[in-house]
């Protein structure tokens, strides 16, 4: 290769990697210590990892003058010793977090460095919600336990303040009741931290000002910062007088009126923050919960003897209504997490893979032949990747899914081939499907996979061989019989895989379904399987049973809602290779990923279409409305600037009815899809896709 083409090879590889990377020039005083440092090269990325534009020849304090000294340390000993160096390091002059790889570049003489760095901001803001929750999870299970025993109001409500107060730091923690009239309380208990006086007592409500009275008189909390800052005089002075500065107020609305409350405060001012909202949110509905609990108890024990049969039921319902509150709030919290996470980590996903593949088109054409198994490494872990955050999002209950009218018996009859060699020769495999099944309105290709992982669990169940069956009906459930199976009655379809393998104790059955629960050994299993097919079954308006006995085997019975209309007719096979070239036909692309929006930019053009870019919904409709002739819009469902994609397809269909559009994204939308599927003309790709695939899907839909 010449040295011209390498040069070339080396610059287009360098723009397209998504990581920052730019050379040097260190400049030092009199002393040798270095001051200042000047740009001599960047590659595109620079931009968007620092926000710094315009650098080449302009040194660091130019471009931005509060630069931390601690730079010019690392790099001047970097370009005296030539010995690299990894690090993190913060910037706040930038706002961001760096990951960064710097070594001596050139002659020593030339004192400069190349260093190679990324943002990891986002990621480690990340990481600490995500200990914040943990720490947040673990507090409330401590509170749980410490209280769960307990028989005395007064002794819950004085745990409750005790470790509220401790945990979160605050000066006094305490409970109120309301008064009848409700223009008073009394705060009938408190937990204070040493200097902090008791404030227990009775008060009115007026005295602590308007605020107070306007919100929690219309059940919302009351949130002061600063006292002094936020409040009249007087009704500061109010909360001066008893040592307070800065208070959360949370109430409890019974039956339409203000019960009681729980407040925490500062005596000194500070920022509450949403976390700090929540929990105490949580806490007090839990706390007075638990109290009512504990009252109910305390009733029905004092009646006589005779009712203690009684008693204990009633206890047992409140106590399984507890658990069962815990572990919806337990599966949202974790299903916000983790779709959230992956929304993020898809975003990345297409990122590197897009530009692998670009990347890879390209230094193919320059013959660089070994670069070929770097590539392949990172596509591979770019769809390892995928296939975790596609688990995380079904556990959550937030994948995307495209549901179609769909003939179940065909489904399972075109399946049976693969699930036979799957299962293997020493497995029976049978299955029991009458003539007259339902449609059902259900992502087949999900569906698909949930049946395959099915009777790969059943096939690992029996290691000395026995019988997989899948037996598909129609079943009709009453009120009664879908209360019981926490489902809305009506018409469904069950689909039922059964194996004669070792079942389960009760003690596996009641994890079944838990998140990263798993029976098979370290590194055979993620514990994600049941709960992904759970996620996608309740997704899909349906639910998922188990029956199981040690010895006996398991049946995994999935009901699946019935579809009123006929299933759809059996779809060629998608496109394969690489798409069609267009014919000068004008793509709208609207994503606030700048590196996702330019790669498919440059698939399209590449193929003869004519792009026309935006980076938000707002802009993309001004482009939308003064462009002239528009044949596609492909657009991100999630988006900033107060539109989502849904919302700018609607806005785009009321300016061009007949506007063909493509939904791309990493995080389910319910707004994306109506009645259970998209209306006429649109399509949904999921990040992360193959760029191949995307060139084919717009062809497709250009072509109608």
């Amino acid at each position: 290769m010449s040295p011209d083409r390498a040069d070339q090879s080396y610059r287009a590889l360098l723009h397209a990697v998504p990581m920052g990377f730019c050379i040097i020039e260190l400049l030092f005083d009199e002393g040798g210590r270095a001051i200042d440092y000047t740009f001599l090269e960047m590659n595109e990325a620079f931009v968007s990892q620092t926000g710094l534009h315009d650098a080449v020849g302009k040194t660091i304090r130019e471009i931005a003058p509060g630069i931390e000294e601690a730079w010019f340390e690392i790099y001047g000993e970097i370009a005296r010793t030539g010995v690299p160096r990894r690090f993190e390091q913060d910037s706040p002059a930038l706002g961001r977090y760096y990951q960064v790889y710097a070594y001596r570049f050139g002659a020593p003489e030339d004192w400069q460095v190349a260093i190679l760095f990324e943002d990891i901001l986002p990621r480690r803001t990340a990481e600490e919600k995500l200990r914040q929750n943990e720490a947040r999870f673990r507090f409330l299970n401590d509170l749980h336990k410490a209280t769960a025993a307990l028989s005395d109001a007064d002794t819950v409500l004085a745990t409750t303040t005790r470790m509220v107060g401790e945990h979160m730091g605050v000066s006094v923690c305490a409970y109120a009741d309301m008064d009848e009239d409700q223009d008073g309380f009394t705060i009938r208990g408190d937990w204070s931290a040493p200097g902090s006086p008791s404030i227990v007592g009775h008060y009115s409500l007026a005295a602590f000002g308007r605020k107070a009275v306007s919100e929690l008189g219309a059940g919302r909390p009351l949130i002061v910062n600063d006292n002094l800052a936020e409040l009249e005089p007087h009704e500061a002075k109010t909360f001066r007088d008893i040592g307070i500065a800065a208070t959360i107020c949370m109430p409890l609305v019974k039956d339409g009126r203000l019960a009681a409350l729980m407040a925490v405060h500062y005596k000194d001012p500070h920022v509450w923050t949403d976390d700090e909202l929540a929990l105490i949110r949580e806490v007090t509905e839990r706390s007075w919960a638990h109290v009512e609990r504990v009252g109910a108890e305390a009733s029905l024990r004092e009646l006589n003897a005779n009712l203690e049969a009684r008693v204990e039921d009633r206890t047992a319902r409140l106590v399984a209504a507890e658990e069962a509150l815990r572990q919806s709030q337990k599966m949202e919290a974790v299903g916000q997490l983790t779709g959230g996470l992956a929304h993020d980590f898809n975003n990345l996903l297409m990122g590197i893979g897009g530009s692998l593949e670009m990347i890879k088109a390209r230094l193919a054409q320059g013959r660089v032949d070994d670069l070929d198994r770097y590539f392949h490494a990172a596509q591979g872990a770019v769809k390892r990747a995928a296939s975790v955050t596609h688990r995380l999002l079904a556990f959550s209950r937030r994948q995307t899914l495209d549901p179609k009218p769909t003939d179940p018996v065909r489904l399972v009859a075109d399946m049976e081939e693969l699930i036979r060699r799957t299962v293997g020769p020493e497995i029976a495999f049978e299955v029991h499907a009458p003539s007259d099944i339902w449609p059902i309105l259900v992502d087949p290709n999900q569906l698909e996979n949930a049946l395959l992982n099915l009777c790969i669990n059943a096939r690992d169940a029996m290691p000395e061989g026995g019988k997989v069956a899948i037996a598909i009906a129609n079943r009709t459930l009453d009120n009664a019989a879908a209360g019981e199976r926490d489902m809305a009655p009506g018409d469904y379809v069950t689909i039922s895989v059964c194996d004669t393998g070792t079942g389960m104790t009760p003690e596996v059955r009641a994890k079944a379904f838990g998140p990263f629960f798993t029976t098979k050994p370290l590194g055979e299993g993620t514990g994600l399987g049941l709960s992904m097919i759970y996620g996608f079954v309740r997704q899909s308006g349906g639910q998922l049973r188990l029956h199981s006995e040690v010895g006996e085997g398991t049946t995994m019975r999935m009901f699946l809602p019935r579809h009123d209309g006929a299933a759809l007719a059996e779809e060629g096979a998608e496109a394969d290779g690489v798409p069609a070239d267009g014919a000068g036909e004008t793509i709208l692309i609207i994503d606030d990923e700048p590196t996702i929006r330019m790669l498919i930019a440059d698939l399209l053009t590449a193929a003869g279409y004519r792009v026309i870019e935006a980076g938000d919904g707002a802009s993309g409709l001004r482009a939308l409305d003064s462009a002239g002739r528009v044949d596609l819009l492909i657009t991100d469902v999630g988006l900033p600037g107060g539109m989502n994609g849904r919302q700018i397809a609607d806005a785009a269909r009321a300016l061009r009815p007949d506007l063909g559009i493509l939904f791309i994204t990493g995080y389910a939308e319910a707004a994306v899809i109506r009645d259970g599927q998209l209306d006429p003309g649109m399509g949904l790709l999921t990040k992360p896709f193959d760029m191949d695939r995307l060139g084919a899907r717009v062809r497709e839909m250009l072509e109608g």
